[in-house]
């Protein structure tokens, strides 16, 4: 073999030894092809209807006004029967661009009504509507717990079955000074004249009185013709209505035929349970009593 020949081969090994060393170096520095982006699909938006509902707390006896009603966003899912709605629900968006574009002018829409009167349409139900049972700030407003203009008073609305109001009389001087507000629980006291066929107890005076309570526990229902707490921390009224069962009503009415009745403020903490007819009342029970009425005297024994 010449000279030219091995020189050929060795430029060519040294040719291919290079072309291996640029390969394999290209090979060590390349970079993995990127990972494909995974687009999560959009939720569809869910449906929802708006719901009449109170801006404020509402106790009972207070009379709902144009400004006390608001419409709130609702799960449709989650919606009462009871509930009183706008009618209008926001279609779930699909995912081509018209559908989207439908679902934002439905949107908007719904945000314009937004600030409509919550008082015109069925909101106007409630206008004027006295309420029933306690209503809490953004709780729906349902037709069950007002009573309407027109119908029944609110007060026979209120009391429960098997249940009577009694009006008793009232003075600063016979309530506490005023002190008494509808939702207390109070003592009835008699004071009379004692007859003179009747037998003097430790609570007879000098001058021929006599106090005996007549019920414990009475819940008072209204002072006057106003059943919620006043935003006074007294109220002197005329009249006090309190709840009782037929046979303490007709106690009560025989009381206040006997004599002067008085009030007496229980405490909270004494307020548990229901009235009672007082069972140490000896004065009243058993005892004749002798109701006038024009200038004509009968004497009544009650049971």
């Amino acid at each position: 073999m010449n000279t030219a020949r091995m020189a050929i081969l060795g430029v060519a090994s040294l040719a291919g030894i290079c072309c291996v060393g640029v390969l394999m170096h290209g090979l060590a520095g390349a970079k993995p092809p990127p990972a494909p982006i995974v687009v999560a699909p959009v939720a569809p938006p869910q449906p929802t209807v708006r719901v009449l509902v109170a801006k404020r707390d509402l106790p009972v006896g207070d009379r709902v006004e144009g400004v006390d009603m608001a419409w709130q966003t609702w799960p449709a899912d989650g919606l009462n029967p009871a509930y009183v709605t706008d009618g209008a629900a926001a279609k779930a968006a699909a995912s081509t661009q018209n559908q989207f574009k439908r679902a934002a002018g439905a949107l908007t829409t719904v945000a314009s009504d937004a600030i409509s009167n919550p008082a015109e349409g069925k909101g106007a139900q409630f206008v004027g509507a006295l309420v029933r049972e306690r209503i809490s700030a953004n709780e729906p407003l349902m037709a069950s717990k007002v009573v309407r203009a027109g119908a029944s008073g609110v007060m026979a609305v209120t009391l429960d079955q098997g249940l009577r109001a009694v009006a008793l009389p009232l003075t600063a001087e016979n309530a506490a000074g005023g002190f008494i507000l509808p939702g207390d629980h109070v003592d009835v006291l008699l004071t009379r004249q004692v007859d003179s066929g009747g037998v003097a107890t430790a609570s007879t005076t000098t001058h021929g009185f006599v106090t005996s309570t007549v019920m414990r526990n009475v819940r008072v229902l209204a002072i006057d013709q106003n059943m919620a707490a006043q935003k006074t921390a007294s109220a002197v009224g005329a009249t006090a209505t309190v709840e009782a069962t037929p046979k303490q009503a007709e106690y009560l009415v025989l009381a206040k035929a006997s004599g002067t009745l008085t009030l007496a403020l229980r405490s909270y903490a004494d307020a548990a349970g229901g009235a009672e007819i007082s069972a140490n009342n000896h004065d009243t029970a058993g005892a004749t009593i002798r109701v006038f009425r024009n200038s004509a005297s009968t004497p009544v024994v009650p049971q």
